[in-house]
């Protein structure tokens, strides 16, 4: 029992200090990892800030460069054309598809996907193919800087991303004061003609219209770009009709059809705005110069209306 006694005690000496070897570092790599949560409130835990970002939307993209982040973008879709820097990346796809391959290829640490395109089942490929996925989610003007600022948080750039969050708060909080009025007058915010296709209320480019002072014909409806009937229409009765087309021509084209309707209260009142601008709806830092724009067309053809 002597003997064994002594081997006891050397055996759990021995075992403690394999234990402390082995726990230093596992510590330090719990230590190093980079958790935060993201735009949807899913914790994401990566082995440290990204340095090699792929995104799924342009409007991530542009975002990713206001918050200090540009240079880590190594692969962004189609369309990504702000700033003029994200020109230059590699292209990995776009809204019908993207090429996982290629993206794979890319060596992301960190994917980028705006769930206002994609749905749970959608995303379930890229965490498949062992791709970490923060989820990023742009709904109404108020929810950029609040973006920016955990794009911050995820990239180690708080400084930068702050600083750009607070910049366009403040221009969101001028657009609304300036513009604010006790009777909006009712819009119409057309994106296709036949049928006539309108936004619903939670969309970026409807809240957009809000801060210029004025409110979405149809901003009850959830669904994103609900089809309308002339009926509709005419019972409601817009006071405003924006044409948000792809190009003017085709926004003059869609009013032309309008003015054969001289008994909406907007036709025979000459508010008609023909709005191109695919800033509003890259849903990138830009859409608050895009809704800048808006609100300042808007008050022009109010002003030449009544005079």
């Amino acid at each position: 029992m002597n003997r064994i006694l002594p081997c006891i005690l050397m055996c759990a000496i021995a075992n403690a200090a394999m234990a402390v070897i082995a726990e230093a570092p596992a510590s330090a790599a719990a230590a190093s990892t980079w958790q935060l949560r993201d735009d949807e409130g899913r914790l994401l835990t990566l082995a440290a800030p990204p340095q090699r970002i792929v995104s799924l939307s342009p409007g991530a993209t542009a975002m990713l460069f206001a918050a200090g982040g540009g240079a880590r973008v190594v692969g962004t879709p189609e369309f990504s054309e702000e700033p003029a820097a994200a020109r230059g990346i590699t292209r990995i796809g776009d809204s019908h598809g993207f090429d996982l391959e290629r993206i794979l290829a890319l060596h992301p640490d960190v994917v980028i996907a705006w769930t206002g395109a994609f749905s749970a089942a959608q995303l379930l490929q890229f965490e498949r193919a062992g791709l970490p996925v923060y989820r990023h989610r742009v709904v109404r003007l108020d929810d950029l800087p609040v973006a920016l600022r955990r794009l911050g948080a995820l990239l180690d750039t708080a400084a930068v991303a702050d600083a750009a969050a607070d910049a366009l708060q403040a221009r969101i909080a001028a657009l609304r004061a300036h513009y604010r009025r006790a009777l909006a007058p009712r819009v119409l915010l057309q994106v296709w003609d036949r049928p006539v296709y309108t936004l619903g209320g939670e969309q970026l480019i409807s809240d957009a219209i809000e801060a210029c002072g004025y409110r979405n014909l149809y901003a009850e409806l959830r669904a994103a770009a609900p089809a309308v009937s002339l009926e509709s229409v005419a019972a409601r009765d817009p006071e405003v009709i924006v044409a948000l087309a792809t190009d003017m021509h085709s926004a003059q084209d869609w009013l032309n059809q309008w003015r054969t309707l001289p008994l909406l209260s907007a036709v025979s009142h000459g508010r008609l705005l023909a709005f191109v601008d695919a800033r509003l709806s890259r849903l990138g830092p830009e859409a608050v110069s895009a809704t800048e724009a808006l609100c300042a067309q808007l008050a022009a053809n109010e002003q030449s209306a009544t005079q």
